[in-house]
């Protein structure tokens, strides 16, 4: 079996809804994965839009949501899970506001994908002190067994 990732709320390159977005309620949104390899020992999710600020010239990825050390027996996460209801031994890394949890899209001109990807790991990551994407990724480096992304796109109507 294949990792996979997916959301009752969207399809795979389809909008998402507004509810999960800075014009609506700003909550994440139900995910779910299955076909997590019987070698890993933790996963690791990854929310980013890589069409910052605008898709015509993106000039940087847009960080928003970092999780990692979530347990193998967990087979997703809830709509608006927050920070208290994660699953137990889940650590929380930094956004692109500065701060913890999930940002939802807020893209400034047309529109964006954000890409939901989740990294099985054959480790458990040691505790990073509330890391960037980056130092997340770096820790991961050496230790994927598997990774699956969904894709959903935004743009916000003025």
């Amino acid at each position: 079996m294949t990792l996979s990732i997916q959301s009752k709320s969207f399809g795979h390159n389809e909008t998402i809804p507004t509810r999960y977005t800075c014009d609506g309620q700003d909550i994440s949104p139900p995910l779910e994965w299955s076909g997590i390899p019987a070698a890993a020992k933790s996963l690791a999710l990854i929310v980013d839009d890589p069409d910052a600020p605008d898709p015509a010239a993106p000039k940087m990825t847009w960080v928003h949501w970092v999780l990692y050390n979530i347990p193998v027996n967990v087979q997703g996460l809830a709509e608006n899970v927050p920070a208290a209801s994660l699953p137990a031994g889940t650590k929380e890394g930094i956004n692109d506001w500065g701060r913890t949890g999930y940002g939802g899209p807020c893209p400034p001109v047309g529109r964006h994908r954000y890409f939901f990807k989740l990294f099985a790991l054959d480790t458990e990551l040691d505790d990073l002190q509330q890391p960037t994407k980056t130092q997340v990724e770096q820790a991961c480096a050496g230790h994927i067994i598997a990774q699956a992304e969904l894709v959903g796109t935004y743009q916000r109507s003025r």
